[in-house]
């Protein structure tokens, strides 16, 4: 990272989406594959889409925690919520390990993909109606920010 992570203040630039534009498309798109893993058959299309999920989420939460979670504790002071998002991350981590490591068949994946996403929708709900207002008016550039969350998310998908 080239710049500090609470660097990010007013004052916008380039024509980038924000922040939380670009976290809420992830949101969007991350649900939309819970719900095809919901409506899948086979067990060749739950290891694809449960992969798939887990790599967009493991991408999303590591952005969140090196980008957007340090410039947002800094900017809305509000270190409870903060905690709680950063937990509710390390749940996700543990069941996507989980996932990772079985297959469909296999005792509870199901289950699991099942339990992530409720936890997922939980933790999304909060972020966005919560979080997300409040790092709207705070004093963060939202573009400069989601500049720099696309360019490690682009890296990230690379590795």
């Amino acid at each position: 990272m080239a710049q500090s992570k609470t660097s990010i203040k007013a004052g916008s630039r380039g024509r980038s989406p924000d922040a939380l534009t670009l976290l809420k498309a992830d949101h969007v798109l991350v649900q939309d594959l819970f719900d095809r893993f919901e409506r899948a058959r086979t067990d060749d299309q739950k290891t694809a889409l449960a992969e798939q999920i887990c790599t967009e989420l493991t991408i999303h939460a590591q952005i969140e925690e090196e980008l957007f979670y340090p410039a947002v504790r800094a900017a809305i002071d509000e270190n409870d919520l903060m905690d709680e998002a950063e937990v509710e991350h390390a749940g996700a981590k543990d069941l996507i390990a989980q996932i990772m490591e079985s297959k469909p068949g296999e005792d509870q994946f199901d289950a699991k993909v099942t339990v992530l996403g409720e936890y997922v929708k939980h933790h999304v709900k909060e972020e966005q109606s919560e979080m997300f207002p409040k790092v709207r008016k705070a004093n963060l550039d939202l573009k400069e920010l989601g500049a720099a969350i696309s360019a490690r998310k682009a890296e990230l998908k690379t590795q």
